[in-house]
C-alpha cells in the first residue's frame, strides 16, 4: 500500500502538468505519446532512483544502461523540454519526500497559468506578455491574406507575423496568427470593406 501511494502522486501530477498545458493553449501536449508520456516517465524516474539507491554498483551500471537510451524524435520547444525535465525531477523527489515533488508540482502549475493570465491582461492594454511561435506548439489559427497594395490595417496588426513583397506579380502577402478562432473571425470582419484585398486564406488548428 505504501508503494501505491506515490505511484497515483506521480500519474496525477502528471496528467495535472498535461492537463494545465493543453489548457493554456499548447497543442503538442494533447496527443497520445505526449499523454502517456507525462504518466509514465515520473514513474519510471522513481522506480529508477529507488532501484539505484544505496547501491553504487548499481547506479554504475544503471548509468551505463541509460547512456544508450536516446530520444527519437526532436523536441518542439524548449517548454517541451523543460517539462521532460519536471516529470523526472518529480519521480526522483517522490522517492526522497513527497513534499518535495508536491511543491514542484503546484510550482509548476501555477507559473503556467500565470503566465496565460498575464497574456490576457497585457491583450487588454493592447500588449502581449510574450510572441507567439509556430515552432513552439501553440494550437494556432492562420489568416494569409493577397492583396494588390499595402494593407495599413494589417501592417499595424500584432497578430502580423510575417509580410511579404511580390515584386513579379506586384502583391503583398501577408500571414497572421491567432490564438482564438473567434477574434481571427472578427479581423477577417473587418477586412470585407478593403477593395486592395484578392484572397484570403483561413487555416484552423
Amino acid at each position: 500500500m505504501d508503494e501505491i501511494k506515490p505511484i497515483i502522486l506521480l500519474i496525477s501530477s502528471g496528467l495535472l502538468l498535461r492537463y494545465s498545458l493543453t489548457f493554456t493553449g499548447q497543442a503538442w501536449a494533447k496527443s497520445h505519446a505526449q499523454t502517456v508520456t507525462f504518466m509514465v516517465l515520473p514513474i519510471i524516474t522513481y522506480v529508477i532512483t529507488k532501484t539505484i539507491s544505496g547501491n553504487i554498483a548499481l547506479s554504475l551500471g544503471m548509468i551505463g544502461a541509460l547512456s544508450i537510451v536516446r530520444f527519437r524524435h526532436p523536441v518542439k520547444s524548449a517548454l517541451e523540454l523543460v517539462m521532460y525535465f519536471d516529470l523526472i525531477t518529480i519521480g526522483i523527489a517522490t522517492s526522497v519526500r513527497t513534499k518535495w515533488a508536491i511543491q514542484l508540482v503546484l510550482a509548476t502549475v501555477i507559473i503556467i497559468f500565470a503566465v496565460k493570465m498575464l497574456q490576457i491582461l497585457y491583450k487588454k492594454y493592447g500588449k502581449t506578455f510574450y510572441s507567439m511561435s509556430f515552432n513552439e506548439g501553440m494550437s494556432t489559427n492562420t489568416l494569409e491574406v493577397t492583396a494588390k497594395n499595402k494593407v495599413e490595417i494589417i501592417e499595424n496588426s500584432e497578430y502580423l507575423i510575417s509580410s511579404f513583397n511580390d515584386l513579379s506579380t506586384k502583391q503583398f502577402i501577408y500571414r497572421l496568427n491567432f490564438e482564438n478562432k473567434k477574434v481571427l473571425q472578427e479581423f477577417k470582419k473587418s477586412l470585407d470593406n478593403t477593395n486592395d484585398i484578392e484572397k484570403i486564406n483561413v487555416i484552423f488548428n
